[in-house]
């Protein structure tokens, strides 16, 4: 496949979000010099959001959210394709109050549940890999502890439609994860409770989406891992989006069609889109 049809970015930021300041109409212009068909807005809303060394929050003023990007997508119509989605930082903690969350907000077209949060810290501070002493925690317990959060939060959260970069953890830390050690060291380790993980994923209806933000965060592979992407595809999974996770109008799309290559040449053989929290399959 050398050029994607439909092609979406399902994960963007925009000024909504607490820790993005890109403006609307910039983030519409940069995805049509893109050539995309659409996009989903999925900003970030985090509720009960651990204190951080910068003070940042992600209450998601939803109401507004809804009200501007619904009038937006009117006025781009039928020329470009605006939906409405949300990042949903979940918790084992805020599973139950967030399970009715676009039930109470008409309008969510899609839903990326992501774990922002192990041990009451969020993994993008290094303050959450230290003991009060300053030295290293064991950062193999912190993994572990994060994969057990996602598998509560897969068995006890249903209002989503994809999980989000599955093994966001990797990006940070105080060891830089590669995909051949992700593969000799860590997935061996973790691979009963990622198989455990994806299995309940599945068996709900839900999805995982491919995020290529890890690879202009440093990274040389998307989030997931391809073990993990193989395995979800061994075990049945179907249900897949696509999406760069950018804050700014240049990484908006990026490598979104290298996405597309790496899950067909996986196997799968469908993408989906999402109106109203409904899948669409479309033909890779």
């Amino acid at each position: 496949m050398s050029k994607l049809d439909n092609k979406y970015d399902y994960h963007l930021h925009s000024l909504f979000s607490s820790d993005c300041e890109t403006e609307l109409r910039d983030i519409i212009d940069s995805a049509k010099s893109h050539e995309l068909r659409g996009i989903y807005l999925t900003d970030h809303n985090d509720l009960n959001y651990p204190e951080t060394p910068d003070n940042i929050t992600f209450d998601l003023d939803i109401d507004s959210y809804i009200t501007t990007l619904s009038e937006l997508s009117m006025e781009l119509l039928p020329d470009f394709d605006l939906r409405i989605g949300v990042e949903q930082g979940v918790m084992p903690s805020t599973c139950e109050e967030l399970n009715s969350y676009s039930t109470k907000h008409p309008g969510i077209d899609f839903i990326i549940c992501s774990s922002h949060v192990v041990d009451s810290l969020d993994p993008y501070y290094s303050e959450a890999f230290k003991n009060p002493d300053g030295s290293y925690k064991d950062v193999n317990v912190i993994y572990r502890h994060y994969f057990e959060d996602i598998l509560y939060n897969v068995e006890h959260f249903s209002d989503y439609n994809v999980y989000g970069h599955l093994d966001y953890i990797f990006r940070y830390g105080p060891e830089k994860v590669t995909a051949e050690s992700f593969s000799k060291k860590h997935f061996p380790a973790l691979k009963e409770l990622i198989h455990e993980i994806l299995k309940v994923i599945i068996e709900n209806g839900k999805g995982i989406e491919i995020n290529t933000g890890s690879l202009y965060r440093g990274m040389d592979y998307m989030h997931p891992h391809v073990e993990i992407l193989k395995m979800y595809k061994e075990l049945g999974g179907e249900i897949l989006t696509f999406g760069s996770d950018a804050h700014d109008t240049e990484h908006i799309g990026y490598m979104i069609e290298d996405a597309a290559e790496l899950a067909q040449a996986i196997g799968f053989r469908y993408f989906s889109t999402f109106k109203a929290m409904k899948p669409e399959f479309i033909k890779l």
